[in-house]
């Protein structure tokens, strides 16, 4: 405990290669743990957000457009393996809709607009050391994507799990790579840094950065961000949606009390006892869609005015370290949230934005959303929605937790939902071809149970 784990923590990292930066700020949340910081956000200390500025309301001509993109880059957060999902590479290579994956989408995405607005807007994926050398294998595969000078991909840091009881460093002989983890997607700040991307980007020109996660189909590159940040002197931007009871555990941005300044509180910063704030519609009625928009320039000077960190509030994620095995070592991942850092920057400001911008693929859940007849990809790979009403809620019980479980029980496909207002599915369903849903669905089975092909579920079925 206490400083013996910590030299053992950095130890490791610097053995390991990893930039001074990330030990600095691995060194900072360590001590912030040992003081049992929490990292929770009290809702006696907020107020909700109010008023935004919408992307609706953002006018440019199509040369503004061109001039925009140009000096734009796009960014994906790649590092997350969906071990939640069963999936055992990065999540991203999961087939996700007409038997193309996240990365084959983004790809598409990417080389349309391209060729729509005669621009080569770069795009750039920060890996983890999992993600990396399958994510580049299936990016080859696009012809052209790659710009000259710019790499694809780039490494987050890494920093080793510590053991729940003592703050040390664990060891898991079995899988000695498990003992390591990516330190959140707050870490961006710094493995731009010690890259050397951040430096090369301005040199070339680049003025905004456009980040977002991989796994969010809807998080397509829109011009008309980063031409407000440049008319309006804006150096951070984060998009919100309208709240609906599907993202009742997404977190949200608010106001600080102490000194009016926008932050991000996610799930895991909530107190005990206060989930019933966070999960109110009404009072946080907007949800944080984690695009974020960022001015390079503004961001360097920042990065050097703090010694290359930014101090970004810390998240402690609980895990075992074999995620696979729940009664593997409990180990505690030091991590930060890359959105928090809007409250860093003087002038961030949000932006409402449309709910197509949101395309996610975090449970299963939403993985049936996706995959429904509730949206198609258009010539320009977005995905988009065929109806005029919110999306059914979907609630699948741990029969269908895992990629494999979900496939194996809607061997034909996912069933019609267009119709629906809600689906719940509790037991061991299998579901048969060309299955249409209607209003409220609850489907149980107290035993294994299989749907006939071209059923019409209303109801309790």
């Amino acid at each position: 405990m206490g400083d013996d784990g910590l030299r053992r923590g950095t130890d490791l990292m610097r053995v390991r290669g990893v930039d001074e930066r990330a030990v600095m700020a691995f060194t900072r949340f360590y001590a912030m743990l040992e003081a049992d910081a929490t990292g929770h956000i009290l809702e006696d200390t907020i107020e909700p957000l109010g008023t935004v500025h919408a992307l609706e309301d953002i006018e440019i001509t199509d040369a503004e457009a061109r001039e925009a993109l140009a000096t734009t880059v796009v960014l994906k957060l790649n590092g997350g393996l969906g071990t939640s999902m069963g999936i055992s590479g990065p999540k991203s290579a999961l087939s996700v809709r007409d038997g193309l994956s996240f990365l084959d989408i983004i790809a598409r995405q990417v080389l349309a607009i391209r060729k729509e607005c005669d621009v080569d807007l770069p795009v750039v994926f920060m890996d983890s050391f999992r993600t990396q050398d399958e994510t580049l294998e299936i990016l080859a595969k696009h012809e052209g994507l790659k710009l000259d000078g710019l790499p694809l991909s780039f490494l987050q840091s890494a920093e080793p799990k510590l053991r729940a009881d003592d703050l040390t460093p664990v060891s898991w002989p079995t899988d000695p790579e498990l003992e390591w983890c990516p330190p959140g997607h707050g870490d961006v700040y710094i493995a731009l840094q010690s890259s050397g991307l951040l430096d090369t980007l301005r040199e070339r020109g680049y003025r905004h950065l456009f980040l977002s996660n991989a796994d969010n189909l809807g998080s397509v590159c829109d011009p008309r961000v980063p031409a407000w940040m440049a008319d309006e002197d804006i150096p951070y931007v984060a998009e919100v949606c309208k709240r609906t009871r599907n993202d009742r555990k997404g977190g949200h941005l608010a106001r600080r009390r102490e000194d009016g300044r926008l932050i991000l509180r996610d799930s895991a910063q909530v107190a005990p006892g206060e989930e019933e704030f966070f999960a109110d519609n009404e009072r946080h009625e907007f949800f944080h869609v984690n695009n974020l928009w960022i001015d390079l320039d503004v961001l360097a000077t920042t990065l050097a005015d703090r010694a290359g960190v930014l101090e970004l509030p810390i998240i402690v994620n609980r895990k075992t370290v074999d995620p696979t095995v729940k009664d593997s070592t409990p180990v505690i991942q030091i991590e930060s949230s890359m959105g928090t850092a809007i409250e860093v920057f003087e002038g961030s400001q949000a932006l409402f934005v449309p709910r197509d911008r949101f395309r996610p693929v975090k449970t299963t859940n939403e993985l049936l959303l996706v995959r429904s007849d509730l949206y198609e990809l258009d010539a320009a790979s977005q995905v988009v929605s065929l109806i005029d009403h919110d999306e059914p809620f979907i609630d699948l019980s741990s029969d269908f937790k895992f990629i494999q479980d979900f496939d194996r029980h809607f061997p034909h496909g996912v069933p019609s939902i267009s119709g629906a207002r809600s689906l719940v599915v509790d037991g061991d369903v299998t579901f048969g071809r060309d299955v249409v849903c209607v209003g409220d669905v609850k489907v149980r089975a107290e035993s294994p149970r299989v749907i006939d092909d071209g059923a019409r579920l209303e109801g309790d079925a």
